[in-house]
């Protein structure tokens, strides 16, 4: 591929939302846990495309809060492959320089898993090449309404007026408040929907949507996302350098 940063902006933060691995059961005959064990291994691919590329932080959507209301046999079953997953994977990740965090609720976790993962945290606390962020129970409204629990409960005690509320504020208590701010938010399986994903924080991301499944996600289809990426025109709500008149 020679190199992939050259000559074009790569993103420092990408999110992306893992969906189709049901749809890619279904077209083989097979169960929802088979496409959701396809999905998982295909983690791996897509977090080599983008280190390669120069990304420095990933966040996959692993399982939402909304997902619990999936039939039981398959939230075991996914709760077995994201145990597996950190098993498997941690001890590899961390010799290659990746830190490993999680994001969410953990009170519906059992002690086993909440072991693992603090594990995996608490292994990989040092790392600084790359950050792969994995969002399980995880959802954009709990997000900002636990931040602003917390700036209440400063309120109610004294150590701060409502006044004193601010965007910068609200902020520094959302899940990933000390990363950058997502740069692209990939969704694979032609859904164009951020499904109460990193609601505050995708505010000024950019978004590719595509048909492929997620387990048909693999590298090149990583390099196809960030050489979209390239060719965006990042204003935040500015005008163009280049433009004239007023803006809409």
């Amino acid at each position: 591929m020679g190199d992939l940063t050259a000559s074009r902006a790569v993103p420092k933060h990408v999110a992306i939302i893992m969906d189709g691995n049901g749809r890619w059961a279904e077209q083989r005959g097979a169960s929802a846990s088979t496409g959701h064990k396809a999905g998982v291994e295909g983690i791996r691919k897509v977090l080599n495309a983008s280190r390669d590329a120069g990304v420095k932080i990933v966040t996959l959507y692993a399982f939402s809060s909304e997902n619990w209301q999936r039939p039981t046999p398959e939230v075991n079953a996914l709760m077995r492959l994201f145990s597996g997953y950190i098993d498997s994977e941690t001890r590899q990740l961390n010799k290659d320089g990746v830190r490993i965090r999680f994001i969410g609720k953990r009170d519906r976790f059992s002690r086993a898993l909440l072991k693992q993962m603090d594990y995996a945290e608490q292994l990989t606390r040092f790392n600084r090449e790359f950050t792969l962020v994995i969002a399980v129970d995880y959802g954009g409204h709990w997000d900002i309404t636990n931040a602003a629990k917390t700036l209440a409960e400063k309120v109610e005690k004294g150590e701060m007026k409502a006044a004193d509320i601010t965007e910068e504020k609200l902020d520094y208590y959302t899940a990933l408040a000390d990363l950058a701010k997502p740069d692209l938010c990939i969704r694979t399986a032609n859904e164009h929907r951020i499904s109460n994903f990193l609601l505050w924080q995708l505010a000024y991301s950019e978004f590719y949507f595509c048909d492929v499944l997620w387990p048909d996600f693999d590298e090149a289809e990583m390099h196809k996302a960030l050489e979209a990426y390239s060719q965006r025109d990042r204003r935040f709500g500015a005008r163009p350098s280049s433009a004239t008149g007023s803006a809409l």
